[in-house]
């Protein structure tokens, strides 16, 4: 059983918003929310809670990009851009703020599929990519508190590094913990008492 997709339109001028809507209608059986105005974006955006957000605006403000970006749905959903021009930074200021999709030269219904699919696969390949950073950061600081607490070791216990990390590894065990978490309580401890 699929979930249709929620779609957020955040369109200013009543006609394109409808055409807008007509064109996703078209598209798929979309559950489809318009917002009409971009003051308070981020709130009504984290309101609806959408799994995309298309926004379609003649010349995007820095300012209506900052709220997007305070809407902290860049990070959380794909969101495609429709733009009839770009300004000086705006491109950038846009990426950076989040924007999955940036489309110079306005909305048309016949790239609007494409560009949303476009958008959301980009969005999923970059969470991708921040969740595989975020475990590798993780796995690179655990590494050097294990390495740590091992220099602890050797130096109090007169231990050479692998019966270091066994020793390590043997409390995590019997405690039932990870090595990192084992190592981490064992350099607090030492930091304590020096």
């Amino acid at each position: 059983m699929s979930t249709r997709l929620s779609i957020v339109v955040v369109e200013m001028d009543r006609e394109r918003a409808l055409l807008i809507v007509d064109s996703l209608r078209e598209a798929g059986d979309y559950d489809i929310h318009v917002i009409g105005e971009v003051t308070g974006l981020a709130r009504r955006i984290t309101e609806r809670n959408p799994d995309v957000v298309l926004i379609d605006v003649a010349n995007p403000s820095r300012d209506m990009l900052e709220e997007l970006a305070l809407a902290s749905g860049p990070l959380e959903r794909p969101v495609a851009m429709f733009t009839d021009q770009s300004g000086a930074g705006l491109t950038k200021a846009a990426i950076e703020a989040g924007v999955s999709a940036y489309v110079v030269d306005g909305m048309r219904a016949d790239r609007l599929k494409p560009v949303l699919d476009a958008a959301m696969a980009r969005f999923h390949m970059f969470r991708q990519m921040r969740t595989e950073l975020a475990a590798t950061k993780r796995a690179l600081e655990e590494r050097k508190v294990i390495d740590r607490a091992k220099g602890l070791l050797m130096k109090a216990r007169g231990l050479d590094e692998d019966a270091a990390y066994a020793l390590l590894r043997k409390a995590a065990m019997d405690q039932n913990r990870k090595v990192a978490e084992v190592a981490e309580a064992l350099v607090t401890a030492a930091g304590l008492l020096s």
